[in-house]
């Protein structure tokens, strides 16, 4: 209603922080549960509503309250407290999103079968990579509600596609990164189809990321992680923040691989985050430097898929970066091998959700930074999935996951 929409302000149950995938009620910390399930407040901008894809609607992106402050399990308040943290520093980070999915029609017997694109190939688009046009779909509405969209293409396997949204300030990037995600899958089911951002749905096919990209500029706009008199071009800032990331590295993975599904993704020779290693202009590795230099330097993350909140990702990469920069961690040396059949690194990520989350809980530098609530929650929701997905194979993962990321 108009009157909620100019107040800024809107009441939704606490209790959306006591579910777990599948809708079961846990007594997860701060999800209200055991409190007689109260209200928070949603918080926003009336006079900065978003267009909407859904005639008749505007939409709000809203910070989270709970008895007037702020609640500490709101990934988007989070985010916002990453970057300030850096903007303490005279620096304003800047991101670029890059978003994996797998597209499924329906195979007349109730359940899903992979969109048939037997045409498709690599960074393909048109009729042969999508025959209904689903793309094109996605691309006019983004069009339509202003979403700054840089490419949209297929991926490696058939049926899998990449969307990726222009480089700006973190919020914004986050926000608009949030809204496609929504966005794409509401366009595919109206179109009778599903998009999925499950990072392996398929056992035979390569998985689904969700890679962050970032830089830090001045003032002036320049950016500050590049370096001309160095050798490699880049500054020392840029060293301690990628060390900062490796430091944390196996604690960052419940967080940013938050699904039981994730760790049949994240695994050797995967090109996904599996590695605790760097490189330049290397795909093998978590963190990669591309290529370009001056105002296109950047730092690529590349263990997340789309399972994870992309607020309290970013969030997470944000806040494990600077904690390199306050350290001054030394960076250990760059990738050498191929990551398929040979590799420097000594470390990696938890088989598994379970143990992934053990070393979320060890880290206490990480759980500190980021806020022992949140992580305790989190936790707590996960260890309920880990359980109740315990045995799965993937089609059955795919009937708890695939319809709800």
């Amino acid at each position: 209603p108009q009157e909620v929409a100019s107040s800024g302000r809107a009441r939704m149950c606490l209790g959306v922080f006591a579910l777990t995938h599948d809708r079961d009620l846990i007594p997860a910390p701060g999800g209200g549960l055991l409190m007689g399930l109260p209200d928070m407040e949603l918080v926003f901008d009336p006079e900065h509503l978003r267009k909407s894809w859904q005639p008749g609607t505007k939409i709000a992106l809203a910070d989270l309250e709970f008895e007037k402050k702020p609640l500490p399990l709101c990934g988007r308040s989070l985010l916002k407290r990453a970057i300030q943290g850096w903007r303490d520093m005279g620096l304003e980070p800047m991101v670029g999103v890059e978003y994996e999915a797998n597209m499924f029609e329906p195979d007349g017997n109730g359940n899903w079968k992979p969109y048939d694109a037997a045409g498709s190939y690599v960074y393909g688009t048109g009729p042969c990579t999508d025959p209904r046009g689903v793309l094109e779909h996605v691309w006019d509405k983004i069009n339509e509600v202003g979403l700054p969209i840089e490419s949209m293409n297929s991926e490696f396997d058939a049926a899998q596609y990449e969307m990726t949204l222009q480089y700006r300030d973190a919020l914004g990037a986050i926000d608009d990164a949030f809204l496609l995600r929504l966005m794409s899958r509401e366009i595919a089911s109206e179109m009778g189809l599903l998009m999925s951002f499950m990072p392996k749905p398929h056992p035979d096919m390569g998985g689904s990321g969700f890679h962050i990209n970032f830089s830090l500029n001045d003032p002036l706009g320049n950016n500050v992680l590049t370096d001309p008199t160095s050798k490699d071009g880049l500054a020392d800032l840029t060293k301690h923040a990628v060390a900062g990331l490796l430091r944390h590295h196996e604690s960052l993975g419940a967080l940013l691989a938050p699904l039981s599904n994730s760790y049949q993704r994240l695994v050797p020779a995967s090109m996904s985050g599996y590695w605790c290693n760097w490189g330049y202009d290397h795909r093998g590795v978590t963190v990669r430097i591309p290529g370009e230099r001056g105002k296109a330097t950047r730092i690529e993350h590349r263990m997340a898929d789309c399972g994870a909140n992309p607020y309290t990702t970013t969030a997470a990469i944000l806040l494990a970066a600077k904690l390199g920069v306050d350290n001054k961690y030394e960076l250990q040396s760059a990738e050498t091998g191929d990551c398929f059949e040979s590799t420097d690194a000594k470390r990696h990520l938890a088989s598994n959700l379970s143990d992934a989350l053990v070393d979320l809980q060890n880290d206490k530098i990480l759980k500190d930074t980021i806020g022992p609530a949140l992580i305790d929650h989190f936790v707590a929701i996960k260890q309920a999935e880990v359980e109740k997905t315990k045995g799965f194979e993937i089609a059955d993962e795919f009937a708890y996951y695939g319809h709800y990321v």
